[in-house]
């Protein structure tokens, strides 16, 4: 009989050894940044499936270009202002000696993505972008512990009507490996089943991880999958979930690629509709090279991991979220929390 997946001991990203995660806010921007890295690079990959994508030196994790390994990836708010996190990371990075050997020069690389959370009740007014202090900050925090819910690039963010959040999720394979994700969770569509507390991820979800509800008890309208008259406050503009999954396998790029692709099935199953042409959904995939991977059934089973995790960090990341002053969606512990 073959050994079930089970989470790692922190269901979280930094359940594969060696990735660390910081996030910063602030909570009058209502906003902020997540940081993905390592105390050595590691393989990145990306696939874009959103039709609105905001993005930083994505296009040099293509299987064909020179780059293999990348010092950090960075989640942000803040729409195009959010991408100015990444010079606050790759600052940081610079200053500890890290990055591509460039002549007598290094570069660190840091791939960046940003989800829309401007009109979510925070105070953009400001005079100089905050987003570079808010990425130095983030990876100035960065370890194994990681904040969950209202932190980081999901602290700001709105998901169907509700607030969205940060979440995480882990499974160890059989085989010994372990593949997490992250999730900032922004989506248009709804992470609810209609107007219930139960979770599109349901069927995939462990132990009471995000309430342990199970599935709703009856079906809904194709209607009730999209936003409702009370969700305006998302946009169609609002959209995006924002995601990293991670193994400690050895991958290289067009690999780690296949696993991105497979693991945004994981948003399809979380949302009540994903990847429309309003929405920037973007899944990086990190692999640390620690354990050597067999054959093709093993990177169909990272895959199909992959896009487990995704679709329980999603649902984590939401039901997670925290109320606060000035919100313009209600969070779902402040609608449908027991006690």
């Amino acid at each position: 009989m073959t050994a079930p997946m089970r989470p790692g001991p922190r269901n979280a990203l930094t359940d594969v050894p060696g990735l660390k995660v910081g996030s910063a806010h602030d909570a009058r921007l209502k906003s902020g940044v997540t940081v993905v890295t390592a105390d050595a690079p590691f393989v990145a990959a990306v696939h874009v499936m959103g039709g609105a994508p905001g993005t930083r030196e994505t296009d040099l994790l293509a299987p064909d270009r020179l780059v293999d390994q990348v010092d950090a990836v960075v989640l942000a708010g803040g729409s195009a202002f959010g991408l100015d996190a990444a010079s606050g990371v790759a600052e940081g990075l610079r200053a500890a000696g890290r990055g591509f050997e460039a002549g007598a020069f290094r570069v660190p690389i840091v791939p960046a993505a940003i989800l829309f959370d401007l009109p979510n009740g925070g105070d953009k007014t400001w005079t100089e972008n905050p987003y570079r202090a808010l990425g130095a900050q983030a990876l100035a925090s960065a370890g194994e512990d990681m904040a969950l819910g209202s932190a980081g690039a999901g602290y700001g963010a709105l998901a169907g009507g509700l607030k969205g959040g940060l979440g995480s999720a882990s499974l160890v394979l059989p085989s010994g490996m372990t593949v997490a994700a992250l999730a900032a969770v922004n989506a248009g569509g709804r992470p609810t089943v209609g107007l219930t507390p139960h979770f599109w991820a349901a069927p995939w979800e462990i132990g009471d991880e995000f309430g342990g509800l199970g599935p709703a008890p009856a079906a809904v309208s194709p209607e009730d999958t999209l936003l409702g008259k009370g969700d305006a406050v998302t946009g169609p503009f609002g959209n995006t979930t924002l995601a990293v999954v991670a193994v400690d396998a050895a991958l290289d790029k067009a690999a780690a690629q296949r696993v991105a692709i497979a693991a945004h099935d994981g948003l399809a199953r979380a949302l009540g509709f994903a990847h429309s042409p309003f929405d920037g959904d973007i899944v990086f995939a990190v692999a640390t090279g620690a354990r050597p991977v067999g054959g093709p059934r093993d990177l169909l089973l990272i895959g199909h991991a992959a896009a487990l995790c995704l679709a329980r960090a999603v649902a984590r990341g939401v039901y997670l979220a925290e109320p606060a002053a000035g919100d313009v969606a209600p969070a779902w512990r402040a609608l449908f929390a027991r006690g």
